[in-house]
């Protein structure tokens, strides 16, 4: 941007805030950011004032208050070069500076989290047959995959420092629109602060046999209360049990096939798995997990063999559906595992006595429990997209929900 305009560009923001505009705050900000105003010719004045009164034009909100306390710091520091230089101006500033720092550190204080004495962090161990994915690799996946996905531009970034200004219907200014997901911290903390479970191969769910992918196509008849496992054999579908053949057409809404890719993550290392035949080795964990896979209702179970310990006494472990599935056409099952369920063999409740580090500690598996949407008739999924998410939370005797109006006073 030459001199020339600057100038305009200045007057432009000039214009706004005398108006009133809305995208006054967001346009000067991203004026004073991107710019060296001093290459730009404009005078120290001109310089003071932009600064001033974009600061002025930020949300009266303590987390806006850094971004203040800069344009301040450099209005102070450019006042001796101005005519406005003078003893109580500068006092004033300093006044101002010295009050929202002040203010701002009320607000770190108070929204400062606290470890407790003697707050020893809660263990959770896994075993998996993968486990350099999915602790090492996964959880860098799904940070970029929402990172790509969420993250807000720069226009939006600047528009999240001010509200309150008069607003006019303006839905087609981008420079106001600040109302996306990845500006909300909740939304955003249930994405990257769950951990993630994904695969590191494509996956398609459909209710029809056509294109499945290319490493392993598995056939299941799933319904509300009662599933099965099929497969097909000389035009017929049969049961993977015994071989029977079942009488169930093709086109029947209660089918599901399910199917792989090869492996696609560069990153990924797990030993060869035992399967029904030899495939190659991008091959072989996509084949091994859809020949465990299973149903359960109208559900498919992905197996992962994903097992977890951990302290049932202190912590809970929530699992559903990934926040964002249902963008693919797929709902996830959720579940809350309090303890171990008594659903395995014996021999995995004595090993959890042998070892030391085990005791007292309750474990369970976590599978991938995926259907369809009622309207939709094929869900493709790639690699590393978060399927399902594992929250820890706190055990339900170690908290207790009361009425403000009882513990308000107290000391």
């Amino acid at each position: 941007m030459d001199p020339q305009e600057a100038r305009a560009r200045f007057n432009y923001l000039l214009t706004l805030h005398i108006r009133r505009e809305e995208a006054f705050g967001p346009l000067g900000l991203e004026f004073i950011r991107e710019h060296n105003l001093d290459d730009l010719a404009l005078l120290p004045e001109e310089q003071f004032n932009l600064l001033m009164i974009v600061a002025e034009a930020l949300a009266e909100e303590p987390k806006r208050y850094r971004q203040k306390l800069d344009l301040l710091e450099r209005a102070l520091k450019l006042l001796p070069r101005t005519p406005f230089n003078n003893p109580d101006l500068e006092r004033q500033l300093n006044f101002e500076i010295k009050r929202t720092q002040s203010q701002r550190d009320i607000y770190d204080e108070a929204m400062k989290v606290r470890r407790r004495e003697n707050g020893e962090p809660l263990r959770l161990v896994v075993q998996s047959d993968a486990p350099d994915y999915f602790l090492n690799v996964a959880p860098r996946r799904a940070a970029d995959y929402y990172q790509n996905k969420y993250q807000l531009s720069k226009t939006a970034r600047a528009a999240q420092q001010f509200s309150g200004a008069p607003r006019k219907f303006s839905p087609d200014n981008p420079q106001v629109h600040k109302e996306f997901p990845g500006a909300c911290g909740p939304f955003m903390n249930a994405r990257t602060q769950a951990f993630p479970l994904m695969l590191p191969f494509d996956l398609k769910i459909s209710r029809k046999p056509d294109d499945g992918l290319e490493a392993i196509m598995r056939i299941f008849y799933c319904k509300m209360g009662y599933s099965f496992p099929l497969a097909y054999e000389m035009g017929r579908l049969v049961s993977r049990h015994d071989g029977e053949v079942v009488d169930v057409p093709l086109d029947d809404p209660n089918l599901l096939f399910v199917s792989a890719s090869a492996v696609k993550e560069r990153e990924f290392q797990a030993p060869l798995m035992e399967t029904s035949v030899e495939v190659p080795p991008a091959y072989n964990y996509p084949v091994a997990v859809l020949e465990r896979t299973a149903s359960l209702g109208p559900y498919i179970q992905i197996v992962t063999n994903f097992k977890v310990w951990f302290d049932a006494s202190r912590v809970s472990l929530l699992i559903q559906g990934a926040p964002d599935l249902h963008e693919y056409g797929l709902e996830g099952g959720a579940g809350l595992m309090t303890r171990s369920h008594a659903s395995d063999k014996i021999d995995a409740y004595a090993d959890a006595l042998k070892e030391a580090w085990k005791a007292d500690l309750s474990f369970n598996f976590v599978n991938i429990h995926l259907t369809l949407r009622p309207e939709v008739e094929t869900a493709f999924v790639p690699y590393n997209t978060p399927l399902f998410v594992m929250y820890p939370v706190l055990s339900q005797p170690l908290y207790k929900i009361e009425d403000y109006r009882n513990v308000a006073g107290r000391d």
